[in-house]
């Protein structure tokens, strides 16, 4: 008996050494008691407009380089005989940290690339316009959802085939598995649902009803029981206790209100929420009434992914409108540095155990990075509401995007760069949406060196020329009047 009591003993002993002890690595989000920040981790971004992945090492903060998946130049991007890939926005990855996965919308592409050396090894094109993909808990497959059609797609790593079209509700966003490995959980753009998907048959057994609309992207805490739905266009996110399958709660957090993701500190449970309109990532304390206990400012303007690492010490920003990383403390939620990226930084990834073997740095390029890249006000003239315009630095020509709120609904205006000398010319109309918005609207121009302010005019409205042709007309009046 005393013999067989040992053997339990040690047999749970075993049971309960963390994965890091046999070699292998955890993922994050992750539970206590994950490995630290090594240098053979990598945090990703892909870059929208520069149609690149970023790479970082988290340990020595530093920016190695970007992996290069489309063009730079629109030309290049618009000519009849481009085949490389189009506004890179989705990331995921495997497991055991040795594939990542980029979703570029506009070409329709999933892509699996080798984190040990940045190379591509599979691109299979999907439907219209996949948002975001995962490889699923066995590394064999990628399963993408592909927003503009109503069905997620699962593609052989090997091949590159797809080997099965899910059928879901309309606008599938993205895909997040279970810690178990068991179940996949997908959110929807165009339907106010979630679709929870068998993984091992691949079939639909529940659907989540009572979200908020609009859900561009979801996330799966550490433990399993709760996902988190961000809705961008409505400024909410949804707390869906997966154990019961019903929502939680809907909370207000505020226009553009992005990604989620988790951190466990100090025992408790938090949701760390970035919300792009405020720029701001908003701290919530988990629980059966999720509880706003921080806001922290960031550094720059629209952050969108975020990620923290395994040992939930640091979390990490993308700054969709800034083309950088804030590198947050989770200890004082403070920002400890602030890394500078590829152009339009939308999804954001910590992969544990990239590289293996080597320094990982192979067939790096510099494609989008240190490109110039400002936030500017824009006056809105002839209507309320507030706008701003992010202006990059483009090859060839310069991009513009304009994000506003609060304007009269479906009103239309006309966007007018403004040059030193006080001259205009219309960049682009623009027109807001049935709530007062307008978010990512986008114009080519020359700027840089050619203009210095911009301002909207509601339609009906005299243009900057014209009110600067008045003004000079009544003062030359007025003094014409005081010489009777």
């Amino acid at each position: 008996m005393p013999r067989l009591w040992f053997l339990v003993v040690v047999a749970g002993l075993l049971l309960c050494v963390p994965a890091t002890a046999s070699g292998e690595v955890v993922q994050a989000p992750a539970l206590p008691g994950a490995q630290a920040i090594s240098s053979r981790d990598r945090v990703y971004t892909a870059d929208q407009a520069s149609n690149t992945v970023s790479v970082i090492d988290p340990k020595n903060l530093k920016v190695l380089g970007t992996i290069r998946l489309g063009q730079s130049r629109l030309d290049q991007i618009l000519g009849p005989l481009d085949r490389s890939q189009v506004n890179v926005h989705g990331l995921g990855f495997s497991r055991d940290g040795s594939m990542l996965d980029a979703i570029s919308i506009t070409s329709n592409a999933a892509q699996v690339i080798r984190t040990s050396d940045n190379t591509t090894r599979r691109t299979a094109y999907v439907g219209r316009a996949p948002h975001e993909g995962f490889i699923s808990p066995d590394g064999g497959t990628v399963w993408v959802a592909v927003r503009g059609q109503r069905h997620v797609s699962v593609v052989s790593v090997r091949s590159g085939r797809e080997l099965h079209r899910i059928t879901t509700a309309a606008g599938p966003s993205k895909v997040v598995f279970s810690p178990d490995g068991r179940l996949a959980y997908v959110n929807h753009v165009r339907a106010r649902v979630v679709t929870v998907i068998r993984v091992r048959d691949r079939r639909v057994i529940r659907r989540i009803r009572g979200v908020a609309p609009r859900s561009s992207d979801e996330a799966l805490s550490p433990d399993g029981r709760e996902l988190w739905l961000g809705h961008p266009f409505d400024g909410k996110m949804s707390v869906v206790d997966t154990r019961r399958f019903r929502v939680r709660a809907v909370l207000d957090t505020g226009p553009r209100t992005n990604h989620a993701n988790f951190v466990t500190k100090r025992g408790r449970e938090y949701a760390y929420v970035t919300v792009g309109g405020l720029d701001e990532t908003l701290v919530y304390r988990r629980g059966r009434h999720p509880r706003l206990v921080r806001r922290i400012a960031n550094s720059g303007h629209g952050p969108h992914g975020i990620w923290p690492s395994p040992d939930n010490t640091r979390i990490y920003v993308a700054l969709q409108k800034s083309d950088a990383v804030d590198v947050i403390d989770t200890a004082s939620d403070k920002i400890v540095k602030t890394l500078r990226v590829g152009q339009d930084p939308m999804a954001l990834v910590y992969v544990a155990g990239a590289v293996r073997h080597g320094r990982g740095q192979r067939h790096l390029t510099r494609q989008g990075l240190g490109r110039r890249v400002v936030t500017l006000p824009v006056e809105v003239r002839g209507a309320p509401g507030s706008a701003r315009v992010t202006v990059r630095e483009g090859t060839g020509v310069d991009l513009l995007d304009f994000t506003a709120r609060d304007l009269p609904p479906r009103a239309r205006f006309t966007a007018y760069g403004i040059r030193p000398d006080g001259s205009a010319s219309a960049l682009r109309t623009l027109t807001a949406d049935a709530s007062g918005g307008i978010d990512q609207a986008l114009a080519f121009t020359d700027y840089f060196g050619v203009y210095d302010q911009v301002v909207m005019v509601e339609k009906g409205a005299a243009p900057p020329t014209a009110r600067l042709v008045v003004a000079w007309t009544e003062q030359v009046r007025s003094r014409l009047c005081g010489l009777r």
